[in-house]
């Protein structure tokens, strides 16, 4: 045998011999023992590594142009330019900073990480987002001062310790009074985007809207406290968000079940499922949620979870659930959503490229952000009607028969 194989070997026995003697010593079982962070360890601390600007370059505050249209250079989200610090969004006046957060730890099925990556790779959003919104006339990128602020530091191996980076940054853009535009990851990034915003505007002052086949509400989990399936009832609970100023919309298939909605209810919260808007027709469940979204606090969050959409247009996502809401739907409720009330954060998550059999669902999801900060333009121009369509669009200079 090799010697150093001999002695490698012969060296985690004895570790190995030594540590259940401890444990032994310790009244610890070995089998039920959990390994806990080394919590002397410098690297733990997920953004001293990725978001300390304190070593680059100096320079003045502002806007990092990468690219031009055509020429996009480094991507970004739309071929926007880049801002890295507070400081940029202040001396920039910036309304809306987009930033990923590649967490798919909360969930089993891995993928959802690679979204920020995919969205922003899709470079014919980029030229496309330069031109005025066939629907309403509005281009947004001509009203909107936006960036690209990067990701957010995360610890790839636990999805409870990258959630304070997240929430961070989240505050870091809300107290410039920028808009954060978070791209997921999965949905438990719900929790410290909310939570983040709460921080800025006030714990009980943030409405939110919840898109998603599921109710995100569950009950802890073999001992984690966060996942993708609990964000609302951890925000919730925590009284970041009250009960009657959450409402969700799209629920659907098995879960959750009877004791589910009952804890919804218990909480004031209101839901829109998809049975509702089987019975009702989709034009009625529109109105109750546009009216409901105004019917609460000054300030509005929507959290956009992609399975909300069916999936034979968004199929590349980690819990597809049949029979949901279309793109024709969706996208004019959201664009009023978002011109008719203080929208103060947006998310888009469990997007998941890994299992994207095509360009559906990357392209669902960019047109999907862009129906968003169409909106807010619309509402940085005073365009807040609901149902306001471009008077070019939809009428001809043909007179009435």
């Amino acid at each position: 045998m090799n010697k150093h194989i001999y002695w490698t070997l012969l060296g985690s026995f004895w570790l190995l011999t030594v540590t259940a003697a401890q444990d032994e010593l310790a009244g610890v079982d070995p089998d039920d023992e959990v390994i806990y962070l080394d919590t002397s360890d410098e690297r733990r601390d997920p953004w001293s590594s990725l978001r300390d600007t304190d070593k680059d370059a100096k320079r003045d505050a502002g806007l990092i142009q990468i690219g031009r249209l055509g020429r996009p250079g480094v991507r970004s989200f739309f071929g926007l330019p880049v801002a890295l610090t507070q400081e940029d969004l202040r001396a920039a006046n910036v309304d809306v900073a987009i930033f990923g957060a590649p967490i798919d730890m909360g969930f089993g099925y891995r993928g959802t990480g690679e979204g920020p990556s995919a969205l922003r790779g899709t470079l014919r959003l980029g030229g496309l987002s330069n031109l005025p919104h066939m629907h309403v006339g509005v281009a947004w990128k001509e009203e909107l001062i936006a960036v690209d602020y990067g990701n957010s530091p995360i610890d790839v191996l636990s999805v409870e310790r990258s959630m304070p980076p997240v929430r961070r940054m989240v505050r870091e853009i809300a107290e410039t009074g920028a808009i954060p535009v978070i791209i997921g990851g999965d949905h438990s990034l719900e929790y410290p985007n909310v939570a983040g915003v709460a921080d800025v505007y006030g714990a009980g002052n943030v409405g939110v809207i919840h898109f998603d086949a599921h109710f995100d509400a569950g009950d802890p989990r073999g001992g984690h406290l966060i996942s993708h399936a609990q964000p609302v009832r951890k925000l919730i609970d925590e009284g970041h968000v009250e009960g009657k100023n959450f409402i969700q919309v799209g629920l659907r298939g098995y879960w959750p079940g009877e004791e589910g909605f009952k804890w919804m209810r218990e909480n004031d919260m209101r839901y829109h499922t998809m049975a509702e808007i089987e019975r009702d027709g989709w034009d009625i469940v529109m109105d109750r949620i546009l009216n409901e979204a105004l019917d609460g606090p000054e300030y509005l969050y929507i959290s956009f979870d992609i399975d909300v959409i069916d999936p034979s247009y968004t199929p590349g996502t980690g819990t597809p659930v049949p029979a949901g809401l279309e793109p024709r739907e969706v996208f004019p409720l959201i664009r009023t959503l978002c011109s008719e009330n203080n929208l103060v954060g947006f998310d888009l998550v469990e997007l998941n490229p890994l299992v994207d059999p095509g360009y559906t669902t990357v392209m669902n999801s960019g047109y999907l952000l862009a129906e968003c900060l169409t909106g807010i333009a619309m509402r940085k121009k005073g365009i807040t009607d609901r149902g306001y369509y471009s008077p070019l669009t939809v009428e001809d200079n043909e007179p009435d028969p």
